[in-house]
């Protein structure tokens, strides 16, 4: 079997190209052939350093590099993306038996689905947020600081001023999302879109949001890669510690509030916008961005928990899973996908993602033991039901087969006779 993985970047800045590339190195350990067709140039992760890959890179520039003008018309609609990713596609050596997109909103742009359509090959794209639906893609007003409850593309969701930016950035992210459902609506309806949810609130909101579509809907859990070295011991840490963009919408300035009021340091590894507003704090550090092997380094010797508190519907953030894998508790919002993962009072704690809950559970884990005990029984249970790389990779397996299955079935009959079948 010889997949196709479409994504814009080949080097992990975040969720979604890690899922990317660590399916791509799953899959041709797993024997597939594998051609990871990368949008934008730039750094390449070892994961790709595989006989079973073959990488293509479309020399496209990343839109945030070009003049507001000219981004702001390639992100509608980038019509040389389509011209270079078809190119691509027609100058494979073999012909894909299924097409899998996990990014398009950085140069890819809508104009890439009746491509992907027109190659009669099974599309499957993964859901890492809500941009399918959404303009802004988060499915959150951030000028509100609350998810949103508008239906995408109302007169309502129009006039909202959601954006993170400006009005004049939401009125080209409204007509990206109109050209978008133009084209995948007209590709649905030629043959229906696999997509694939990482968590079962995403499934259940995206499926509501996503009706006008005709869409097969598949879940599979985004690919855990365990921290290599021992156990955790999170009594012996003294910091909540929380790992990602410093943001208000992932809640980094609610970590530095609880953990105040319940007396303990805050740790903060990355960056963003809040950074200097987080480092002038007292009880505060911000170490920055670090290789994933450094960040499991200062887990393990500082992390008395982990904090994710995310006020958006975030679907799958990996560090959550990892953390419980290394048998770190993690306190989680009830609006994050994370939440499914975490038994609240077992591995952790999932509380609404507000300064006094979050204060509650924090000061709940001052308690050695019970650190220690959420700890162990975090990293035991994700060994009883592992979301390692192994099962990610057989489950892609058994939806690519069943897919390229279907497609040659489909091929040996007559149109009308196999709309009948499907009916």
């Amino acid at each position: 079997m010889h997949v196709v993985i479409l994504a814009e970047f080949a080097a992990a800045s975040g969720g979604a190209e890690k899922v990317a590339l660590e399916s791509a190195r799953g899959l041709a350990e797993a024997g597939l052939g594998v051609t990871y067709i990368q949008a934008i140039p730039g750094p390449v992760d070892p994961l790709l350093d595989h006989a079973g890959i073959r990488r293509i890179d479309l020399g496209l520039p990343d839109i945030w590099s070009l003049g507001a003008a000219r981004a702001a018309a390639a992100g509608i609609w980038h019509a040389a993306a389509a011209r270079r990713l078809a190119a691509a596609l027609a100058g494979l050596a073999a012909p894909p038996d299924c097409i899998h997109l996990h990014q398009w909103t950085r140069t890819l742009s809508p104009a890439i689905v009746p491509v992907l359509s027109e190659t009669g090959v099974p599309l499957v794209v993964t859901l890492h947020d809500y941009a399918l639906a959404c303009p802004n893609g988060v499915y959150y007003r951030f000028d509100r600081a609350e998810p949103c409850g508008l239906t995408p593309l109302s007169a309502a969701c129009l006039a909202a001023r959601c954006d993170p930016r400006s009005r004049v950035h939401k009125a080209v992210r409204v007509a990206r999302a109109a050209a978008l459902r133009q084209v995948v609506g007209r590709a649905s309806r030629r043959r229906p879109l696999h997509v694939v949810h990482v968590c079962d609130a995403s499934r259940q909101r995206l499926g509501a949001l996503l009706g006008g579509y005709a869409l097969t809907h598949h879940r599979i859990d985004n690919p855990v890669r365990l921290p290599d070295g021992p156990a955790a011991e999170p009594a012996r840490g003294d910091a909540i510690a929380y790992v990602g963009r410093l943001t208000r919408e992932k809640g980094a300035d609610l970590v530095a509030d609880a953990a105040r009021a319940a007396g303990l340091p805050a740790l903060f590894i990355g960056a963003g916008p809040l950074e200097a507003e987080l480092r002038a704090r007292d009880g505060v550090e911000v170490i920055g961005w670090q290789r994933p092997e450094a960040v499991w380094a200062t887990l393990r010797a500082r992390a008395r928990a982990l904090a994710a508190p995310s006020r958006w519907y975030e679907t799958g953030p990996l560090t959550v899973y990892e953390a419980l894998a290394a048998g770190i508790p993690v306190v989680a919002s009830d609006r994050s996908g994370a939440a499914e993962k975490v038994r609240h009072g077992r591995t952790g704690f999932v509380v609404a993602p507000e300064i006094a809950p979050l204060a509650e559970a924090f000061a709940a884990l001052r308690d050695d033991a019970l650190a220690a005990a959420l700890g162990a029984k975090a990293r035991r249970l994700f060994r009883v039901a592992p979301m390692g790389l192994a099962a990610h990779t057989a489950a892609l397996r058994a939806l690519y087969a069943g897919l390229a299955e279907s497609a040659a079935g489909a091929m040996q009959h007559p149109p009308a006779l196999a709309l009948e079948q499907r009916s």
